[in-house]
């Protein structure tokens, strides 16, 4: 798993860019990551309670927050 996919999909969840986020969520190797971005988009379109919605967004956070923390980061300074 690239570290790069988790940055990006925050910045775009952070930026509201949801058409890159799709793209994202088709490109990643990640099978959660990819999972979780389509539970966001899926209760983002077609709401049906905003809890709901919320729900899928704060885990879709939380994912890649422990993603990001558990992936080992490139080292520049070897």
């Amino acid at each position: 798993m690239s570290h790069y996919d988790y940055d990006k999909a925050l910045h775009f969840m952070i930026w509201g860019q949801w058409d890159d986020l799709l793209v994202l969520m088709v490109r990643t190797r990640d099978e959660f990551l990819s999972k979780k971005i389509e539970t966001f988009l899926h209760s983002a379109y077609y709401p049906s309670r905003q809890s709901e919605m919320l729900e899928s967004h704060e885990a879709l956070l939380s994912y890649i927050d422990h993603a990001q923390a558990t992936t080992l980061q490139p080292s520049f300074f070897t």
